[in-house]
């Protein structure tokens, strides 16, 4: 275990000596906005596998210095919310990242296979599972604690020449190296707007909020997003997503009309105020900046079924090369796609650009344009990647 100041200096010199690192996360998220990080792993081959413990250590702003050294290739499994961590942790945004489970849904082995699944798959091993809901806070850590976190690393510096090996075979080279500078995207890895977390409620009664009412949905929840970030409590534990549509809902004038089915006299004590705040700044938004609420398409059905089309197409073709089909579009992109046509910008959308197009983007389009010749309910010339 890496405890000391100096320990961690010499921990990160050797890592950027190395071609490539592996990198790993160990936290617990339960009662807190941010994830408290217990510790960091660090792997340069199977034999030398490192743990950084952040709890004798908090200030780890020296690895920010190995994340952002572009000449180390870094290694992680589901890279975007060990990097999160990382990136809040020590400051710096990563570059020239591995994100192995990305890779291997370019190479036949899909985009959410485990870990544990891909060490299988390429060496043989089996590694264990029990560790994942420890407290990795809590000291001392037991040996299987320690021995689960080091075979987190241990084998990626090898899965990665293994997955570039198989993507070589396929000649998938390129296709991986311009997947994996999407990491190199600082945006990827900063807090969300807060004015835009309204579009993530999930409660009944949210899809019949009328626009002046969405735009008092967006004002309080963004209050709670500053409110739980500032106290590092979860969202819920401030305001549950029910009582920001029910708050939406019925407009409160003061804080004692904010009704005990919304919340309890602490929370009425604590945030009342603030609320009718944020809900009297809802009010007062103009009628043309405030959020609409989703408008049904009078051609919607027939947008659907062209939907339902492209992506069973986009599914056939990916089953037969080996590439899974959620790296290349979803069906809101796909969706996006077919409304915008012939007016579409094709930068603003990622099956036209790059990889993508040259594998399947140019056949989209093609099914596009066959469709729209022949027009409602007609049946044209379909490519044959629609099986």
């Amino acid at each position: 275990m890496i405890t000391t100041p100096e320990a961690l200096q010499e921990v990160v010199k050797r890592a950027r000596a190395a071609d490539v690192v592996a990198l790993d996360t160990e936290f617990v998220w339960e009662r807190t906005f941010y994830p408290r990080l217990g510790v960091v792993q660090v792997g340069l081959s199977s034999e030398e596998v490192y743990l950084i413990d952040t709890v004798a250590l908090p200030d780890l702003l020296p690895l920010g210095a190995l994340l952002a050294d572009a000449s180390v290739v870094k290694i992680l499994h589901d890279a975007v919310q060990d990097l999160t961590i990382l990136r809040r942790a020590t400051g710096a945004a990563p570059l020239n990242v591995f994100d192995s489970q990305r890779a291997s849904g370019l190479v036949g082995l899909g985009a959410s296979i485990s870990l544990q699944d891909l060490v299988a798959e390429a060496t043989g091993i089996t590694l264990p599972k029990g560790e994942t809901r420890t407290d990795w806070c809590k000291r001392p850590l037991s040996e299987k604690q320690i021995a689960y976190a080091e075979d987190d690393v241990r084998h990626m510096p090898a899965l990665h020449a293994w997955l570039l090996d198989k993507a070589r075979s396929a000649g998938r080279v390129g296709w991986i190296v311009e997947e994996m500078q999407r990491y190199d995207d600082p945006s990827l890895f900063a807090d969300p707007d807060p004015r835009a977390q309204f579009e993530r409620v999930k409660a009944r009664g949210v899809g019949a909020l009328s626009d002046a009412q969405r735009a008092v949905l967006r004002e309080v929840t963004a209050w709670r997003e500053d409110e739980a970030r500032s106290s590092d409590k979860t969202r819920r534990s401030v305001l549950a997503d029910d009582t920001l549509v029910e708050i939406a809902r019925r407009l409160p004038e003061r804080p004692p009309q904010l009704s005990k089915r919304m919340m309890g006299e602490r929370e009425r004590a604590l945030y009342g105020e603030a609320i009718i705040e944020a809900v009297e700044r809802g009010l007062a938004v103009p009628v043309d900046e405030r959020p609409r609420g989703p408008r049904r398409r009078p051609d919607e059905e027939r947008i659907a079924a062209r939907v339902q089309v492209v992506h069973a197409g986009i599914a056939g073709r990916c089953m037969r090369e080996g590439v899974d089909p959620r790296i290349i579009a979803t069906k809101a992109e796909i969706r996006a796609l077919l409304i915008a046509g012939n007016d579409r910008k094709d930068h603003d959308h990622s099956i036209l650009s790059g990889w993508r197009r040259a594998f399947i983007g140019d056949d989209v389009l093609a099914l596009m344009a066959g469709e729209a010749s022949v027009g409602l309910g007609g049946h044209g010339e379909w490519p044959d990647f629609v099986v």
